[in-house]
């Protein structure tokens, strides 16, 4: 039975992590190469679809609509390509109405190797070339170079309040346990020990009897 809690637990933290990963900003420096447009079909994405989620309702049921896009290479040498959707007043909670703005300053940060403009993306999402899903870019501003340091203040507040929240919670749970909970589970055991006395004792009057 432990096992089985602990299995349990295990999973519901590796879901919530991944939610919050998902979910929650990241930041990369990045050198804008590119941007473009293109038609998406979404037909045959299937549960992935979910990833490509727009603003509009008529977009989230049509089988294919343009996207916009940016090409960046990161510091390392690898590439990184972000989607440019808006999220509206939709999940995650980012209030994105500028993809055209945003694509704007994209565009103008496009460089060369040889002169290079670094930029640092805000963005939620991920990539992966298996599943054909890219993360959203809501936010792009320069920096002076790829050692830039970038402190993540709104990912430190974020998850220090859930965390608070959480023991918040864990403290009302185990008071309330402690006053309604455990008092009927005692008085449950407490009654059970009660039968099972009176059913050896019923027993041993058989036994005398006989």
């Amino acid at each position: 039975m432990a096992y089985v809690k602990w299995t349990f637990r295990i999973l519901v933290l590796l879901i919530l992590a991944a939610f919050l990963h998902y979910t929650l900003p990241q930041r990369d420096i990045v050198r804008i190469v590119n941007t473009y447009e293109e038609r998406q079909d979404f037909s045959d994405l299937g549960f992935t679809r979910m990833f490509w989620k727009n603003t509009s309702d008529a977009d989230a049921m049509a089988r294919d609509r343009d996207v916009l896009f940016i090409q960046t290479v990161k510091a390392n040498g690898r590439p990184m390509v972000y989607r440019n959707q808006d999220t509206g007043w939709g999940w995650p909670p980012y209030s994105k109405f500028d993809t055209a703005n945003l694509q704007t300053e994209a565009a103008d940060l496009v460089s060369t190797r040889e002169a290079p403009k670094w930029a640092v993306v805000t963005h939620y999402g991920w990539r992966s070339e298996l599943l054909s899903i890219f993360p959203n870019a809501v936010d792009i501003r320069e920096i002076p170079g790829p050692d830039t340091r970038i402190i993540p203040w709104s990912n430190i507040v974020i998850l220090t309040v859930l965390a608070a929240l959480a023991v918040w919670i864990a403290i009302l749970w185990r008071r309330f346990r402690a006053r309604r909970i455990d008092p009927v589970l005692d008085e449950a055991s407490e009654a059970w020990d009660n039968l099972d006395k009176l059913d050896d004792k019923a027993r041993g009057r058989v036994w005398y009897y006989w």
